[in-house]
């Protein structure tokens, strides 16, 4: 199913754009160069951004949901390598002159974005100005979480992978609830289903968490941080240092 081309709203509104915390951070001249191109559109569960090795023409700015970065072998398996939320950007390769990447883009929660076509993007990109500063710091710190990720996968116990997952979701999230499968957060993590179904209910009969039909709901953040591993503080840390939360007047 492709993505609705309806926009949500005829009209960007300021409220709107602050949603994304890149589209913020730019100066306001640029945001109303690219205002009649913003379009709002809705990103459904499951929906493929873009394929692996695929060539894409918009960059997406979530303003709520998760967009998953995975990975996908020959052989199907998958493992996710990122997370990106209402902090970031889909589609860096666009502007950083690769056009296309060896992993896919997934809906992990549905939500909504805004798209622009990459060629509007990556003209004030090679200006060397505003665009281009902020987005290669959001790229540094995307690039610290793919290399987090790796070596959590590599040396940590499942349980740590696990909250270090749920926590960056939730940093990407309005609420403490996640629509999300046993099933697919192996996928994400790659693991075994029956290794996250045991995690999970370690960290329910904990307090932590509580799940049940697909919804995982949070109910003690500090107990899930007092349990994750170093990388979550170092991706968290990352990101405010290098893409900060631009507040209201």
């Amino acid at each position: 199913m492709p993505i609705s081309e309806r926009h949500l709203s005829p009209i960007c509104s300021p409220c709107e754009i602050q949603s994304n915390r890149l589209l913020a951070a730019l100066p306001a001249e640029i945001i109303k160069r690219w205002l009649p191109d913003l379009e709002h559109i809705q990103l459904p569960l499951g929906k493929v951004l873009y394929e692996a090795g695929g060539v894409e023409h918009y960059v997406y700015f979530p303003t709520s949901g998760i967009v998953s970065l995975l990975y996908v072998m020959k052989n199907g398996d998958a493992a996710e390598i990122a997370v990106i939320g209402s902090e970031g950007i889909v589609g860096v390769s666009l502007f950083l002159g690769g056009n296309s990447t060896p992993s896919s883009a997934v809906v992990q929660s549905a939500g909504s974005c805004y798209r622009l076509e990459a060629k509007i993007l990556k003209k004030d990109f090679d200006l060397f100005g505003p665009v281009t500063h902020v987005l290669l710091r959001y790229t540094q710190a995307l690039l610290t979480q793919m290399a987090q990720t790796a070596v959590c996968n590599r040396h940590h116990a499942l349980d740590q992978q696990l909250c270090r997952w749920l926590l960056l979701s939730l940093d990407r999230l309005p609420g403490p609830e996640l629509v999300m499968t046993q099933e697919l957060i192996a996928n994400m993590l790659g693991v075994r289903r029956q290794g996250v179904t045991e995690c999970a209910l370690r960290l329910q009969e904990a307090g932590l968490i509580r799940y049940s039909r697909g919804r995982i709901t949070v109910l003690d953040r500090e107990g899930l941080e007092t349990r994750v591993c170093e990388c979550y503080a170092v991706v968290k840390d990352e990101y405010e240092r290098l893409v900060p939360k631009v507040t209201a007047d």
